[in-house]
């Protein structure tokens, strides 16, 4: 079954890429002079709360003439975006002065809500030719002024467009807010208001092929790259510590182990320093809850396969800046086409330990991760249709992913589910297991699972913290990402890293006589996650200026399902680390 899903998935990467590189040129747009180039604009909110997006006509904007929404994919919908066509007309190679927009009387109540939109720091986010432009929508105007009730604020209504061409293509555009060309809203009373533009042409040597290089400037700046690289090396740096240390352990405790039983001249005062030896009938006894970690084992394996996916993506280019909505229609689609792997694992690992309700196990197995996601973005999606943000999600949308999981997620699952319980692998043991399990002796409190936990998921997380704070500014701020290479890179140091702690601990707790290593293994490796959302609380008060109830659950709700996935990931990884290390020392002893 895997041997039939790698090519598919494979196939299907490079039908990804070879439509995004499609949709790519499809806005290659070439224009002759006066031609109309479609400007849209997007969404506005508060500046500090990238969640918290509302459409560009919630606010008493005045338009030009009729409205018209932009056509979105999937992606694009889930990533916030609502086109419309903007009161603005850049015609091409058309320099415009101090022409009108349109004109609007604001009621008081309007200009109440511009004032308030001006106080929370609201930008606007506007598409020319599929290149973003930003701009904030006014100014408060604080100076010598220690009340706030003295405070003025002003509407910006003259924007300055600046759009730079190369022969018949538009390569680059920003837009400028003329600070003394505003109207104040700082008293409630009827206000008129005239929305101004100014655009001005000029040649550039920029082709277009590179026109979308500026966006990804400034996360390749070499203070940026140098603290990148420096992240790398201290990563590696922890990769080798653990490395020896493990190297260590293989080469001279257990050779020693090895050798006196060889020769099975061991005594009583050996036990407590080879007692692995001694719990030889215990140590492949089935876990408890086998079900659920074979659904956790199969969940896991499915992320770490989606994960790899999205990492070819973006190595193959496909995640270029701005490409609206890629990632997000990558990380539906790829998801649900790998639901068979975790059937698959799941029903296979499950049938192994000598399961029989396999079915409830492939049920498990399908609802261990995308349970809890759809319960948070139940409530999420609730939050954010009481704000009436463009973060919830269109009925139609919610019917397509529905779909999506209907007839392409669980009949994958069931059909990895089926092959892998037909698989007839067995559960490879080198030993055998006794009747009764022996006695664990009584251990110190460091052995227990949540310092264990706690020592497991410390290391990785220190060999990838340096690169969080940029995941982060990216995900939950207006910084773009675009190393996804050294991301790469940190990516296999945090499998390492996980794989041996995991194996080194479960040594530890093996020579201790405690034969329940199966889900300590992937606690352990899956700690990280829980570290990983510390940060998130780090992050989110010492590091950002997030607020407000909508921004708040946004944050916690899907950051906390990003590292139960995570969880799980690891988790599986530091599992399948112990179990091969566990099979190999077993498997290299003679026992009666």
């Amino acid at each position: 079954m895997e041997k039939k899903l790698v090519p598919c998935l494979v196939s299907f990467v490079l039908i990804l890429c070879s439509v995004s590189h499609v949709r790519s040129d499809a806005s290659d747009h070439r224009y002759k002079v006066g031609d109309d180039v479609p400007l849209y604009v997007n969404k506005v909110g508060p500046f500090h709360n990238p969640s918290e997006t509302y459409r560009y006509f919630d606010l008493p904007f005045c338009s030009s003439g009729p409205t018209k929404d932009k056509k979105e994919a999937l992606g694009e919908v889930l990533n916030g975006d609502r086109l419309v066509t903007a009161p603005y007309k850049l015609d091409f190679l058309n320099d415009k002065d101090s022409e009108v927009a349109c004109k609007n009387t604001l009621t008081k109540e309007q200009v109440a809500q511009f004032r308030e939109a001006v106080s929370k720091d609201y930008y606007f986010q506007m598409y020319y030719d599929d290149l973003p432009i930003w701009g904030f929508l006014g100014k408060v105007d604080k100076e010598r002024k220690n009340d706030p009730s003295e405070y003025k604020y002003y509407l910006f209504k003259h924007l300055h467009f600046t759009i730079f061409y190369n022969k018949d293509r538009v390569i680059e555009i920003s837009a400028q807010s003329d600070l003394n060309n505003v109207v104040d809203l700082t008293e409630d009373k009827e206000v008129n208001v005239e929305f101004m533009y100014s655009v001005k042409w000029k040649e550039t040597d920029i082709t277009f092929e590179k026109r979308m290089d500026k966006y990804s400037q400034s996360s390749s700046l070499p203070h940026h790259l140098e603290i990148h690289w420096f992240s790398i090396i201290n990563s590696c740096v922890t990769v080798l510590l653990l490395t020896g240390f493990l190297a260590t352990i293989l080469m001279r405790v257990l050779k020693n182990d090895f050798v006196k039983y060889a020769h099975d001249e061991e005594s009583a005062e050996d036990q407590e320093e080879t007692g692995w030896k001694y719990i030889h009938g215990d140590v492949f006894r089935y876990p408890k809850y086998k079900s659920l970690l074979a659904a956790a084992v199969g969940s896991g394996t499915q992320l770490f396969t989606l994960t790899i996916f999205i990492f070819v993506l973006a190595l193959v280019g496909v995640f270029y800046p701005y490409n609206r909505g890629a990632l997000f229609t990558a990380l539906v689609v790829i998801y649900a086409l790998t639901a068979g792997i975790a059937g698959y694992t799941a029903a296979s690992f499950f049938c192994q330990l000598e399961g029989t309700n396999w079915v409830r196990n492939l049920l498990l197995t399908g609802a261990l991760f995308c349970g809890p996601l759809f319960l948070t973005f139940c409530f999420l999606n609730t939050v954010a249709i009481t704000y009436s943000a463009t973060a919830a999600l269109p009925f139609g949308t919610i019917v397509v992913i529905f779909l999506i999981w209907a007839l392409v997620t669980t009949p994958l699952l069931v059909l990895g589910g089926i092959a892998g319980k037909n698989s007839k692998a067995e559960f490879q043991a080198p030993v055998r297991t006794t009747k009764y399990p022996r006695e664990i002796p009584q251990l110190p409190w460091y052995r227990k699972t949540l310092p264990q936990m706690a020592m497991a998921g410390f290391l990785p997380f220190s060999a990838i913290y340096i690169e969080l704070y940029y995941i982060f500014a990216s995900v939950w701020g207006h910084r773009i990402y675009t190393i996804y290479s050294i991301l790469f890179i940190v990516f296999i140091i945090l499998l390492i890293v996980t794989a041996f702690i995991t194996v080194a601990l479960t040594y530890f707790q093996l020579a201790a006589e405690d034969h329940e290593w199966w889900w300590r293994s992937f606690l352990c490796g899956g700690s990280t996650g829980l570290f990983i959302y510390g940060y998130c609380l780090y992050y989110y008060y010492a590091r950002s200026d997030m607020s407000g109830f909508m921004q708040t659950s946004f944050f916690f709700g899907y950051m906390a399902c990003v590292c139960y996935g995570f969880f799980l990931m690891l988790g599986s990884i530091g599992f399948r680390a112990s179990l091969f290390f566990v099979r190999h020392i077993y498997r290299s002893i003679k026992c009666e």
